[in-house]
């Protein structure tokens, strides 16, 4: 038996991420303009690492509390009654060592070994994965594409829920497409969940970056006490923190033991220094996040705007979140060609078949970044275009 063959099947199984793949083949190339990943080009704002290196230098290294700091979960529980307008005491919050362990915690703590979670499609394949190495088996459901608008089925949705399944992982704002359900695409599929007595994970990281009002629609708005979801969320993108790792969970304050057992034998528990920046994040960053909205917004129009005056691409600027999901005339291999235009154009983009069933033939651009790079980005990728 190899070293290979020695592993078990379910890490076998995990697929290479289509993202990181190129990533990996490009990275460092000077004067690339990378818009190939989730994550903004500013750094950490001052006040934030000021706070985490002021807990360093008053020796918070020891172990913590496992479900977070209670400062944290107190400072997690004002920042939901300034932006969703709900009273949630601290038992509803778990700190967690990224947003992709709250996803993957989500998961444990809902699915077997045999039994199904269904997501929609295209999707982030971190959680196709994460669904995949808990022994579960993912089942895609295609938002529709058309007349660059993405669609939700509803009735699809259900047609896709068996007497295996535990939960719906809904990922609104999407990445990477854009889509963002209404509110009343959540109540239809809130209404499934109940008659099913199924889950739903809530991905809402992306809920702020909504561009046709203050925040996109959440399951906070229309969920009762006791409706069952857990919401997986991310300071990654909010306060220009992805290499940090903190992210956080909501759920009902009733499975908090499980959750904090699920914690303790994965990363037992979050660094307290760096919960330390994650509280002043929550408590002095909404400026910080409101400008980071603005320039994604900026960013956006100009980068939509270029490409869709080619007549060659298809999509419209999206609804929420921070990429744009474009369909090019003449590419077929969005993988091939992510790779072209990294030596053509010196433009990073992710390629759709990173994204699953529905991501094939879109590229990915994350446009969170100073509009000026954007509008570089956009003229290398119209004149790469224009010459398909």
């Amino acid at each position: 038996m190899t070293l290979m063959e020695s592993l078990s099947a379910r890490a076998l199984a995990a697929p290479q991420s289509g993202i990181v793949e190129l990533v990996n083949y490009a990275r460092g190339r000077p004067g690339l303009i990378p818009l190939w990943v989730g994550e903004g080009d500013l750094p950490t704002p001052a006040f934030i690492s000021d706070a985490t290196k002021q807990a360093l230098d008053a020796g918070e290294t020891f172990y913590t509390w496992q479900r977070g700091l209670p400062e944290l979960r107190d400072a997690l529980g004002r920042y939901y009654e300034r932006h969703f307008d709900v009273s949630l005491p601290r038992d509803h919050f778990f700190a967690t060592s990224s947003g992709m362990h709250a996803i993957t915690l989500s998961v444990q703590a809902l699915a077997s070994p045999g039994d199904e979670v269904i997501h929609l499609t295209p999707s982030w394949p971190n959680i196709v994965a994460a669904i995949g190495v808990s022994g579960a088996k993912a089942v895609p459901v295609p938002v529709d594409f058309a007349d660059g608008r993405w669609t939700l089925d509803v009735g699809r949705l259900e047609a896709a829920i068996t007497p295996a399944t535990r939960a719906m992982f809904i990922n609104t704002p999407s990445n990477p497409s854009g889509w963002t359900a209404t509110r009343s695409d959540l109540e239809a599929i809130l209404a499934l969940a109940r008659k099913h007595g199924i889950w739903i994970i809530a991905d809402e990281i992306y809920a702020l970056y909504f561009y046709e009002g203050v925040r996109a629609p959440s399951f906070l708005d229309i969920k009762d006490a006791d409706d069952r979801i857990i919401f997986a969320n991310s300071f990654s993108k909010n306060w220009s923190m992805t290499g940090w790792r903190v992210g956080w969970i909501v759920a009902p304050a009733q499975i908090g033991q499980v959750l904090e057992n699920l914690i303790q034998y994965s990363s037992s528990g979050l660094a307290p220094f760096m919960q330390r920046g994650a509280i002043a994040a929550l408590d002095q960053g909404d400026d910080f996040v409101r400008s980071n909205i603005e320039r994604a917004r900026t960013s956006r129009d100009i980068l939509c705007d270029a490409l869709m005056a080619t007549n060659r691409v298809q999509t419209l600027k999206p609804e929420g979140a921070i990429y744009a999901f474009l369909k090019i005339d003449g590419v077929d291999d969005p993988r091939q060609a992510a790779f072209d235009i990294v030596e053509k154009a010196q433009v990073g983009l992710a390629p759709g078949t990173a994204f699953g069933p529905g991501g094939s033939p879109f590229l990915r651009a994350c446009f969170l970044r100073d509009p000026a790079q954007v509008r570089q980005a956009a003229e290398r990728l119209c004149d790469y275009i224009s010459r398909l």
